[in-house]
């Protein structure tokens, strides 16, 4: 059987015009996806360079297949059910800082480069206070802003050598995020006006909402499929065809980011928040406040989640009952949301590993459901009980023993709190009271931490399926 790199068209590659953080599966199977759709029309030109946001990665095997991968995109699309697969050209290399910190300071040199993409997960867009560094920083801002500088340097700080940012971290406002961080890094760095003029008046610094489900590498059906495909493919991605990028920006960006002549879906507006509000809310909403809760009940896919007679049944009533109420929107527009999302969980092709979702779920967590809490809280005057539940599973879930063969993935730092907070006493108060995590002290939510604690208990005493059917049949009396 050949290798996928032997799929590597003889033309050459278009110029690098992307620096892209981030070499996993959803960037792959949404913006990579996109920027190729863009060169088959004849409408783009550029490739992308992948850097390597932690440590550990992907980018030797991407370098190993000459940064080409297999994506299937699957579901239903009117009435009728698609099943297409294509290889995807549109990465040029890729590179980890952390082996090769000049060799990653190198490609700001080039000035073909313009766009900066990146998904660093909600975690990543945050500042941490470093030092110039001589070597690769931990931090996606701290990276950066050194690339930058070596940017500015070389070429001098022109408005030709600006980069237009476009990060794909669900944080609201995440272009706004990822420029303070740099100016932050600047301050602290003694960078000096210029450079920050440039970084304020020439670079342009978009925020996006993104949509598309995209599991993780299929690893029940990836020896079938590369028997099917003819050739070795050790990074095949698949995704549902449902895809969405809303950017906050000037539309007179769309003739450097032509999407729409590719026939992609992609709004520009001036105000992406009531875009953000119902797919934040209610897509991720219900996976971040579900899935923990369903993995810990014994599933081990979305689609088992939402069919499952119990847990099909909580994900509805955390949508329906505590989500959707405390939406800014009419109610009926809300509702038939939910019910596309719900069925684009049911994708009979997606196997959306719950594990995989669950990564840093304590930062998804703050973005994702802690605002319906407190829109309920000052809506409805009561404590929303399954969100509530939520919270229980998470701290549930950071035990890390109430299921065989699983450990919690996430920052170092919130690892180590969890194991800290696990080996003493008020573990609720202690998670709920680290400012860390949530930006403020969750045991000042009136009657919060004594529905956690409740929620907690009957977890660890009957088991998450139990404590489940007790929680929903007490909603229900």
């Amino acid at each position: 059987m050949e290798r996928i790199e032997q799929k590597r068209m003889t033309a050459s590659l278009p110029p690098e015009r992307v620096l892209q953080f981030g070499e996993g599966n959803f960037l792959r199977a949404f913006i990579d996806w996109m920027f190729h759709r863009m060169n088959e029309s004849g409408v783009f030109g550029g490739s992308a360079v992948v850097v390597q946001p932690l440590e550990n990665g992907q980018v030797d095997l991407l370098n190993e297949q000459q940064g080409l991968y297999t994506l299937y995109l699957r579901g239903i699309q009117n009435g009728e059910q698609v099943d297409d697969h294509e290889v995807i050209r549109s990465i040029s290399r890729g590179i980890n800082p952390y082996s090769d910190w000049e060799g990653f300071l190198e490609t700001a040199a080039n000035p073909d480069m313009r766009f900066v993409v990146s998904n660093t997960t909600e975690a990543g867009i945050a500042y941490q206070r470093v030092e110039p560094p001589d070597s690769c920083p931990a931090t996606f801002p701290a990276k950066l802003t050194a690339w930058l500088v070596r940017r500015f340097e070389q070429l001098g700080g022109s408005a030709d050598s600006a980069m237009i940012f476009l990060p794909c971290e669900l944080i609201n406002y995440n272009g706004r995020k990822l420029k303070e961080c740099i100016l932050k890094h600047s301050a602290d760095w003694k960078l000096g006006g210029d450079f920050e003029a440039w970084i304020e008046n020439d670079c342009i610094f978009l925020s996006t909402l993104v949509d598309r489900i995209v599991p993780g590498y299929p690893h029940d059906e990836a020896e079938a499929m590369q028997r099917e495909l003819g050739y070795t493919d050790h990074l095949i991605c698949t995704g549902e065809i449902f895809h969405l990028l809303v950017i906050e920006g000037p539309e007179e960006l769309k003739a450097e980011l032509p999407f729409h002549k590719a026939g992609l879906n992609v709004v520009w507006t001036d105000d992406m928040q009531p875009y953000r509000n119902l797919k934040v809310s209610i897509l991720n909403g219900a996976h971040t406040s579900s899935v923990l809760a369903a993995y810990l009940g014994g599933l081990d896919i979305v689609r088992e989640m939402v069919e499952d007679g119990l847990f099909g049944r909580y994900v509805q009533a955390v949508l329906f009952n505590e989500i959707i109420p405390t939406l800014d929107v009419e109610r009926e527009e809300a509702e038939v949301y939910a019910g596309a999302v719900l069925e684009r969980f049911r994708n009979p092709f997606i196997r959306h590993e719950l594990l995989s979702i669950s990564l840093n779920s304590v930062s998804k967590w703050k973005v994702r459901v802690l605002p319906s809490v407190k829109n309920y809280m000052a809506e409805f005057g009561k404590v929303p009980s399954l969100l509530a539940f939520s919270m229980a599973a998470l701290i549930a879930f950071y035990k890390g023993d109430l299921r065989d063969s699983y450990e919690p993935k996430d920052d170092p730092a919130v690892l180590e709190f969890f194991r800290t907070a696990w080996s003493g006493s008020e573990v609720v108060a202690r998670v709920l009271e680290h400012t860390d995590f949530w930006g403020e002290d969750l045991t000042a939510l009136p009657g919060f931490e004594l529905e956690v604690s409740k929620a907690l208990g009957r977890i660890l005493h009957g088991g998450m399926r139990e404590a489940v059917k007790d929680w929903l049949d007490h909603e229900d009396a």
